[in-house]
């Protein structure tokens, strides 16, 4: 298993290794809502999300209503880049398994027969995976078997009283068993988790890492939390009641959190993106590339590597 010089296995390095090329992402808005936010669960979404559903960097559906539109827009965007020749599209915004059968196997058998998608990747909740769903991914698999199906979810955390505060609206148990069903249907699930939420230190952090490490999870993404404009959690920030974590106590706890997660999980994802014009703090986090170097340049100087404090679990 090669992770091309970096101290963790990388997304990259896993794509590198697998399919011999880099792939780049094409988010996508399938225009779905979420059940946090029609009323079913509640209406506000979670207390961190915005009303784009994280969907901010996705190919707009009001400017291009169907999703092969939407990824040739996509394409245009990297016409530019000399590596890479095949795409992922990352059904990103809201909440992507949430309608009827017919309509997510249209919108994923579209995505899936465009000529330069090697795969899909799709975002969602766990209380909107169903076996029928899992049984669909599977067939759709089969018939383009030369393509990849990943789902993500969303977990943030695996303390329900955090799970609580955000507003999640499922317990762990519903996490637990939706990856199970994707498991044994061979399907990667990778698993979202936020750093810097309210309450949790790095013995909580850790607590969550140790639970991905004893389930068959296949990637990660560290998440840094985000205060967002008009959003519920915005509130908390402007009345002093939560400070944001500095860069340098963020990067302890990325580190912490690779030193002791499975060296065969893929890193999906270690700091994220917050729009320009709807974030609020920790404004550090806009300069993405120097987060990462200054990471990568602080691993090394410590000798830290993923899994490096890793604990295998028996069967």
């Amino acid at each position: 298993m090669e992770w091309h010089g970096r101290p963790y296995y990388s997304l990259d390095a896993f794509l590198k290794n697998t399919y011999g090329e880099k792939l780049y992402k094409i988010a996508v808005d399938a225009g779905f809502t979420c059940p946090n936010r029609d009323g079913t669960l509640g209406s506000g979404g979670c207390i961190f999300c915005s009303a784009g559903g994280s969907g901010e960097f996705a190919v707009k559906t009001a400017d291009h209503p169907s999703v092969t539109d939407q990824i040739e827009t996509g394409l245009a965007l990297f016409a530019h880049k000399r590596v890479g020749q095949r795409f992922i599209v990352y059904f990103q915004a809201y909440t992507n398994t949430y309608g009827s059968l017919p309509h997510l196997r249209a919108l994923y058998t579209e995505a899936l027969r465009h000529p330069d998608v090697a795969g899909i990747s799709i975002a969602t909740r766990p209380d909107c995976i169903s076996e029928n769903i899992v049984t669909m991914l599977v067939n759709l698999r089969q018939i383009f078997s030369d393509k990849f199906v990943w789902v993500e979810l969303g977990l943030q955390t695996i303390h329900e009283k955090t799970a609580d505060f955000i507003r999640r609206g499922y317990p762990l148990s519903v996490y637990d068993s939706c990856v199970g069903l994707l498991s044994q249907a061979d399907i990667p699930v990778v698993t979202h988790i936020i750093i810097g939420l309210p309450g949790e230190g790095e013995e909580s952090l850790l607590s969550t890492i140790d639970h991905l490490n004893q389930l068959d999870t296949w990637g990660v993404k560290l998440q840094l939390l985000h205060v967002l404009r008009d959003t519920a959690f915005a509130g908390f920030y402007r009345d002093g009641s939560y400070t944001p974590l500095a860069r340098d106590a963020y990067i302890d706890l990325v580190i912490a959190c690779l030193e002791h997660l499975s060296p065969d999980i893929v890193i999906h994802r270690l700091t994220g993106d917050g729009p320009k014009d709807l974030l609020l703090a920790p404004l550090w986090s806009l300069d993405k590339r120097s987060v990462l170097n200054t990471l990568h340049h602080t691993m090394k100087l410590r000798a830290a590597c993923q899994g490096r404090l890793y604990e295998r679990h028996s069967p």
